[in-house]
């Protein structure tokens, strides 16, 4: 199985440091939140975990490997980072063939995912028609396209309604069912807590909490920041 560990790891950008000696470890079935205020590193730690930025020290390994080194990177790793970047004139469809091609995924995934993430009936249609939801959507579709097994999701609920939600919330717990590792980052904790197992908790790019959700409040020094978290609080994405 694969899982994600992250390992001290830092970055300054410039002066500045982003993440601080930061060590936690995702593990596969299970879904990890992970949690923090705008400006707490989870963006930077994200990007690092997918090649996207060096660390300045430490290191982030998925299934023992940095993502450099993977042979076949996204059919290993499926993520949607901030918004996911589509071509608004091209139709929902085009824009996963163009992803499957790139990554060497047979095409047929292409009418699959649209089916798993419910845009069949919008595939034929230019993105730039589509809501914010249907964008989230088609962003996981392309995550999936490769049938990865990890899955990292830069607040994959924005834009959906309420039966969007609970319908990402089934899904993802089907797919940790199966093995994947998944990580869901989140400036809320109320907003994931009905659907992760392990919680991440980071602030000014250092670690404050990771565990189990169900021991979180036992945690008297994190009694406040629990409170705030959960009734949300905290205002940005981080």
């Amino acid at each position: 199985m694969t899982a994600v560990a992250i390992r001290d790891l830092t970055k300054y950008f410039g002066k500045v440091p982003a993440v601080q000696a930061l060590t936690f470890d995702a593990p596969a079935g299970q879904i990890t939140g992970f949690i923090g205020p705008n400006g707490a590193g989870k963006t930077t730690t994200l990007r690092i975990a997918l090649g996207l930025v060096r660390p300045t020290a430490g290191e982030a390994l998925i299934g023992g490997q940095p993502y450099a080194t993977l042979t076949h990177p996204r059919r290993v790793v499926g993520a949607v980072l901030d918004a996911p970047a589509l071509h608004p004139a091209r139709t929902g469809r085009d824009h996963l063939r163009v992803l499957a091609a790139s990554a060497g995924v047979p095409e047929r995934r292409v009418d699959e995912m649209l089916g798993v993430v419910q845009l069949e009936g919008a595939a034929g249609r230019r993105v730039r028609g589509y809501s914010m939801g249907m964008r989230q959507r088609l962003g996981l579709a392309g995550a999936l396209l490769g049938d990865p097994a990890v899955l990292i999701l830069d607040e994959p609920a924005n834009g959906l309604d309420p039966a969007g939600i609970a319908w990402l919330r089934g899904r993802l717990r089907q797919f940790a069912a199966e093995g994947r590792t998944i990580v869901v980052s989140s400036h809320l904790l109320s907003e994931v807590a009905q659907t992760v197992d392990r919680v991440v908790i980071v602030n000014e790019g250092r670690l404050r909490y990771a565990g189990p959700l169900a021991e979180l409040a036992a945690e008297s020094s994190l009694e406040a920041e629990f409170l705030r978290l959960t009734t949300g609080a905290l205002d940005g994405a981080g």
